[in-house]
């Protein structure tokens, strides 16, 4: 197999390129409600539901080191209080090379199922 070697990257259609470095190295979409299902994503192998509110994504290629940066959003369909994708302090190891692992909770905090999950990963591949 071939590498090819680039700093930007400008995809079909596209008028403005970025820096490869701004590409997310990996994101995904699902459904956190009863059976979890991926809706869609981009080196992403799997995804462990360990509980409630409480997924483990799983990589198809690892990060370099796990001082990747990540954002997301969740949707609850029910209750009113404010929601928050976040790393709680009892996960012994929220960041690996391999692996994110975050909870969905409202204040207190509850966790709870969301109806999508979706997050988004920067760092540099191994």
């Amino acid at each position: 197999m071939s590498t090819i070697v680039i700093s930007n990257i400008k995809a079909t259609g596209e008028t403005a390129s970025r820096a490869v470095s701004g590409v997310a190295a990996a994101w995904v979409n699902f459904n956190g409600t009863g059976t979890v299902a991926v809706r869609d994503s981009e080196n992403v192998a799997s995804i462990t539901d360990n509980g409630t509110g409480d997924y483990t994504t799983n990589f198809s290629n690892n990060f370099n080191v796990a001082d990747y940066v990540f954002s997301g959003g969740i949707h609850h369909s029910t209750g009113t209080a404010a929601s928050v994708l976040f790393i709680n302090n009892s996960i012994a190891t929220p960041l690996t090379t391999s692996s994110f692992r975050s909870k969905v909770g409202e204040s207190g905090p509850n966790y709870y199922d969301p109806s999508i999950y979706a997050v988004k990963l920067h760092g540099d591949l191994a």
